[in-house]
């Protein structure tokens, strides 16, 4: 079954309505913006390491543990629905639920509990504005990966609640890639999340034009390694590089495009000097710390390197086709070229354009009970299932690895519907 849909199932509010208002001034009660904070200080450690135009950021939830490194060389915060769902699991906000719940008594319980979530995600995400003052990324509820039009109404009250600071992430999926489209003619950022190969944020960029595009290059690491496919070594790193050099092609060329490449999802300090002049790293909180305990030596800029990855002698490469995970080919050029000429008005079009040009690996048709054993796998499947079908080319390791990114998100963002539910029952 296609996992692109183009026409909403789903019960949402919609901007701009009474109901979208009230929540919107619930969530900002008690919150200012405007009051000053003090400055943070500046970090010998971080002056000395970081001497490219990379940004740091911070991908954590953790108020007390950001506050303990945030600094001057910091400039963002990213948060996902893992990071929120560690927040509510420890009774954070168990006062604010039933609250919550009131604001949206009228709507059937799986919408109710899905605007509560919504409610939970931006008002940390205020919080952590009024507290550092910086840009957050801020993720959407999971059931709206493909479905278009909920994602663009759940973006666009996200953006109204806080314009000048939240990025709304959206997902690789069709159907959020022709929404990210509209959002950014409606100049809302979007950080395109889960991402894992240069070819993926090469179409998104090309075709929607993201302030940020993403790959998690740890997941990709471990893909390798724990499939024991090779050591693992520099395969996210060498994935990020050639992200980076595709996207710069479009900010460089176009005028209208200003998107920049995010290394995400960073496992080890070491990590961090490979990737130097990338537009943007955003680390965990222990990696942070590692980093500031372990590195010495000023980073250099890695954009012209290319590291070289190798397979174990034993492994057949057409069953891995790793190079999907950093190569661009003229097929997937010429796609994206058509695309542009003839943009498609939904997913179902995107997706059948990919395929009409052969590149069914782009956008995977998978069923049902293949989508229940990639999320029986968690974060990273394992080959050997999916091996023959990425030989045949109707599957690859990228589209592959963010479908179980989705689905590790859906699982903890279920814990979090599970909390909320024994609030309402």
């Amino acid at each position: 079954m296609s996992h692109a849909t183009s026409h909403s199932s789903l019960a949402v509010i919609e901007p701009q309505s009474a109901p979208s208002d009230r929540i919107a001034a619930f969530v900002h009660d008690g919150i200012d913006l405007e009051a000053s904070r003090p400055e943070p200080k500046s970090s010998d450690v971080w002056k000395k390491l970081n001497r490219t135009p990379t940004a740091l950021w911070l991908d954590s939830g953790d108020i007390q543990d950001i506050e303990s490194l945030w600094c001057q060389q910091f400039s963002g915060l990213t948060t996902n629905n893992s990071l929120l769902n560690k927040e509510v699991q420890n009774g954070t906000y168990d006062d604010l639920v039933p609250r919550a719940a009131e604001l949206v008594a009228d709507l059937p319980e799986e919408a109710r509990v899905r605007e509560i979530a919504f409610i939970l995600n931006v008002r940390h995400a205020l919080r952590l504005v009024e507290r550092f003052g910086c840009d957050v990324s801020v993720e959407l509820h999971t059931d709206v990966a493909d479905d278009g039009e909920a994602t663009l109404a759940f973006a666009r009250r996200c953006h109204q609640i806080c314009p000048e600071h939240f990025i709304v992430k959206v997902p690789f999926t069709p159907a959020g890639i022709i929404a990210i489209r509209q959002l950014r003619d409606e100049n809302i950022r979007v950080n395109c999340t889960l991402g894992f190969s240069a070819r993926q944020n090469y179409v998104v960029t090309a075709l929607a034009r993201p302030s940020f595009v993403n790959v998690f290059l740890g997941r990709l690491n471990s893909y390798v390694a724990d499939n024991e496919l090779g050591d693992g070594k520099m395969v996210g790193e060498k994935a990020t590089l050639a992200s980076q050099s595709e996207v710069a092609t479009f900010t460089r060329g176009l005028p209208t495009t200003d998107t920049q490449q995010i290394a995400a999802s960073l496992r080890d300090p070491s990590q961090l000097p490979a990737l130097a002049g990338v537009d943007v790293i955003t680390m965990p909180a222990d990696v942070a710390q590692q980093a500031e305990r372990q590195l010495q030596q000023p980073w250099q800029s890695q954009l012209n390197e290319e590291p070289q990855v190798t397979l174990h002698d034993s492994v057949d490469p057409s069953t891995v086709r790793i190079e999907k995970l950093w190569a661009v080919s003229k097929t997937e050029r010429t796609f994206v070229q058509k695309a542009i000429l003839m943009p498609p008005a939904n997913a179902t079009e995107l997706q059948q354009l990919a395929n009409d040009h052969e590149i069914e690996d782009l956008f995977p048709v998978l069923a049902e009970a293949e989508l229940r054993t990639i999320a029986d796998d968690g974060k990273i499947p394992q080959h050997q299932r999916w091996q023959s079908r990425i030989q045949r080319r109707d599957l690859a390791i990228d589209s592959l690895m963010t479908r179980a990114g989705l689905a590790t998100f859906a699982a903890d963002q279920s814990k979090l519907d599970d909390r909320i539910r024994k609030h309402l029952a």
